[in-house]
């Protein structure tokens, strides 16, 4: 009795901490479950709610229209001025220098007297040789009538026939040393005449490079003293090299009938100084060399300037410009609306719908400030010319139209 109660009360105890041992896993199960789900319903609601859409206003630039109308190509030289005549006023004969009749830097036409060497020795000589002519006058006047009466006597055979030869001889070298003995006469006119020194051509001298009572030496093989140079100031020369790739250009454009050739005369050029805006000064081609230089690759060429205010000098530097081809329809846009993309030139054109287009296209030359674009640019098509770092193909825009921009110090070859 006593051992079966024992028993019983034992399986009772087992059964009691079983019970608790399952319950306490339930609520350790519970307990994780409840957990997972806070931390779940926490992050839930920190997570953010999609923001709302904001639309862009339209991007304010704007708009040209290309400017079209007819130009003509051309390029660009570096030139240098040169006088048309430049002359060296050296002596002719020797003496001492007498008198100076200008002024240094003076303006001084041609036939002007500007030196004189002291004459006497020249007047004396040329008196000489007019003495001689008088001389060979009565010589031969004695001689022609010898020959006449030994020519009678030979006719009627009372002299022989080398008496008359003898005496026609005489006749004939008298002859011929008065023709001497007078060009010996205007060679000593021409050495006094040379003792007057006058200015050859038009222009204005340089300094003196002698003065007075100084001994002049004359002309001989290398040459006589120098005296003075003159230049002219009107026309005015200006030299310039053209490249090969110019030159090659021109010619096919003759070739074409495109172009009239610049060695025909009259093919317009024009020459802006260093302190002169533009090219204001017109001219033409006077002169295309025969060949192009092998050391530097270029065709010298040679343009003639009027030079009426005397502005231009002999070795100045200049600017020529000279035309390419005839005249042509073009269109022209700011080189302000123009970008490069990965060597190509581009730009924005404005639509209908106001998006922005990126259009690639290919320019030439410049013109009074405006690029003209050969390919790529339609008429009347809106280029944009602001805001150009900021656009984007397709976007939109809100396009403000303005005349188009134009780049200063450009003049237009006519």
């Amino acid at each position: 009795m006593i051992v079966g109660e024992k028993l019983a009360r034992e399986g009772f105890e087992i059964r009691s901490e079983f019970s608790a041992g399952v319950t306490m896993r339930r609520i350790r199960l519970f307990a994780s479950q409840l957990l997972v789900l806070g931390v779940s319903v926490g992050l839930a609601g920190c997570a953010k709610t999609p923001a709302k859409t904001v639309e862009t206003p339209p991007l304010p630039v704007s708009v040209s229209l290309p400017v079209e109308r007819e130009v003509r190509d051309y390029a660009d030289f570096t030139a240098r001025t040169a006088a048309v005549d430049s002359v060296e006023v050296r002596a002719h004969v020797w003496g001492y220098l007498q008198k100076v009749n200008f002024k240094e830097g003076d303006m001084v036409k041609a036939g002007d007297l500007l030196f004189e060497i002291d004459p006497r020795p020249y007047e004396a000589l040329l008196n000489q040789a007019k003495a001689k002519i008088q001389l060979d006058v009565a010589q031969l006047a004695y001689d022609e009538a010898e020959f006449l009466r030994n020519e009678n006597l030979f006719n009627r055979q009372a002299v022989s026939k080398s008496d008359f030869d003898k005496a026609r001889a005489t006749r004939d070298i008298a002859r011929a040393n008065l023709e001497a003995d007078k060009a010996l006469v205007e060679s000593r006119q021409l050495d006094l005449n040379y003792t007057k020194i006058t200015a050859p051509v038009d222009g204005r001298t340089s300094r003196y490079v002698v003065t007075v009572g100084n001994l002049i030496q004359g002309g001989d093989q290398n040459g006589g003293t120098l005296l003075t140079t003159i230049v002219s100031v009107d026309p005015m020369y200006a030299y310039f090299d053209s490249d090969e790739a110019t030159a090659l250009r021109v010619r096919q454009l003759v070739r074409d009938g495109k172009s009239e050739s610049p060695r025909a005369g009259g093919y317009p050029l024009f020459l802006g100084m260093p302190n002169e805006e533009g090219f204001p000064r017109a001219g033409t081609v006077s002169f295309v060399e025969n060949q192009v230089n092998t050391k530097t690759g270029t065709l010298r060429l040679r343009g003639t300037f009027p030079n009426k205010d005397q502005l231009l000098l002999p070795g100045f530097f200049g600017r020529v410009r000279i035309p390419i081809g005839r005249a042509h329809k073009a269109i022209l846009v700011s080189d302000r609306a123009l970008t490069t993309d990965q060597g190509q030139k581009v730009l924005y054109v404005v639509g209908e719908d106001k998006k922005a287009v990126l259009r690639t296209v290919t320019v030439g030359s410049l013109h009074d400030g405006l690029r003209e674009v050969v390919d790529g640019l339609k008429s009347g098509e809106q280029v944009a010319v602001s805001s150009l770092q900021q656009l984007r193909p397709g976007m939109t825009v809100d396009p403000k139209v303005v005349d188009m921009p134009r780049q200063r110090g450009q003049s237009t070859a006519k």
